[in-house]
């Protein structure tokens, strides 16, 4: 009975500690979030009103290379840092928020074609290290604070709450989730959605039109879907990877491979003759959410995607992987027979869970995005294209805790 009295007051003690952390952590990170997010939309809309400032993007690039450097972060590994921060013990330099919150906006402000998620991430995970230090915080509930961090940022973003917490839980370390984390990972994402959405900051949902009634028909067309958007996911994966090894190994000046790369997006935005490409994309996303898309775009934008973010513009891969997976699912989901909005919806879940590998984020995703209709389907396009597209990923830091097809194998996998 002493015992049980023991632990229970232990258990108490830390959930009033971890209460304070939160609010600590996701009120300053979800006012940050807000900030962001109100920059980053009002650099998009400055872009689309001033069409000149595109033939600014090679300065933007050299722009962004050279603060990095300054900083002394011209190898800085992104996520991948945050990522292995938490998994490995290593410290996060308060110095990445200021950089990436910059860069990013400018990145979206010249029309690279970036996302803000992996902004958010950086951004929240940096700050909330920040304040652990503060704290003096042992190392381990580092690791808890920069998750909490991560989850307060990423739903100020998105207004996506539960998502955030599941995919900061779940992304570090697939197949092991960092339950310990749970606590402060969902306050402080409720505290950064709330933050941001009592400010003005509407949360990201889609209306997917044409949810169809659960059948062997429907089924077997989702099934389908899925395995398609496990060879997209993978081809998204291949081609970021690549287009930054590649820019590395001819232009070995961060510098001038930055401007080199806004050079590019810029001569292939002019060739092409549209803006779609440019930026999040999120218009695109939404007339792909009613049945609208051209069927080449998301070879488009893993093409514009990749050509920016491997020069060293900053933001991130998410929302890229949306509009790729809202794109080719209203196209492909129209010739399976499927509503091209619902296509567009499947389309969006199997494409990220793909390259994210985070199935339940994925589900949570879908249920916040979307609301709850036609979640079996959803779960079956996300957990096939969570298996076919195999141990690729957007993330070098993260690790695969568990084998994808053996219950008994303990393995440690790295993504491609």
């Amino acid at each position: 009975m002493e015992n049980m009295l023991r632990q229970t007051r232990e258990r108490l003690l830390l959930f009033v500690k971890w209460l304070g952390i939160s609010v600590l952590c996701g009120v300053p990170i979800g006012l940050t979030g807000w900030l962001f997010h109100h920059l980053v939309e009002e650099a998009t809309a400055l872009r689309e009103s001033c069409g000149w400032l595109i033939f600014l993007l090679p300065l933007g690039g050299a722009a962004i290379a050279l603060l990095y450097r300054l900083a002394g972060m011209e190898e800085d590994g992104g996520t991948n840092s945050v990522l292995r921060s938490v998994r490995t013990g290593g410290l996060l330099p308060f110095r990445m928020a200021p950089l990436i919150f910059v860069s990013t906006i400018l990145t979206h402000l010249l029309g690279g074609s970036s996302g803000r998620e992996g902004a958010a991430l950086q951004l929240g995970g940096s700050m909330a290290a920040q304040i652990g230090r503060w704290l003096r915080l042992n190392r381990r509930d580092l690791h808890t604070i920069t998750l909490c961090g991560m989850s307060a940022a990423f739903a100020a973003l998105f207004g996506t709450p539960l998502t955030a917490a599941v995919f900061a839980m779940e992304v570090v370390k697939v197949g092991t989730m960092y339950y310990a984390a749970i606590v402060p990972c969902v306050l402080a994402g409720l505290i950064g959605a709330g933050i941001a959405g009592s400010l003005g900051a509407a949360p990201a949902s889609f209306a997917a039109a044409g949810i169809p009634e659960l059948s062997l028909v429907t089924v077997l067309q989702v099934l389908v879907l899925g395995i398609l958007c496990a060879v997209v996911s993978v081809l998204f994966c291949v081609s970021m990877h690549a287009a930054g090894s590649w820019y590395r190994k001819l232009l070995p000046d961060s510098i001038l491979r930055a401007a080199a790369g806004g050079a590019l997006v810029l001569a292939l935005t002019l060739l092409i003759g549209s803006r779609d490409y440019n930026g999040a994309g999120m218009a695109v996303i939404d007339r792909a959410m009613a049945g609208e898309a051209v069927p080449y775009a998301f070879l488009l934008k893993i093409l514009f995607t990749a050509l920016t973010l491997g020069a060293g513009f900053k933001g991130g891969e998410i929302v890229p992987a949306f509009f790729v997976g809202a794109t080719f699912g209203c196209t492909a989901g129209g010739l399976l027979g499927l509503a091209p909005g619902f296509g567009a919806a499947v389309g969006l879940a199997g494409v990220f869970c793909g390259v994210v590998n985070c199935p339940l984020a994925t589900l949570l995703l879908c249920l916040e995005l979307f609301g709850g209709e036609g979640m079996p389907l959803f779960a079956l396009a996300a957990a096939v294209s969570y298996l076919l597209s195999g141990y690729f990923g957007l993330y070098s830091g993260q690790k695969f805790a568990y084998s994808q097809t053996e219950l008994d194998t303990d393995g440690s996998h790295t993504t491609a």
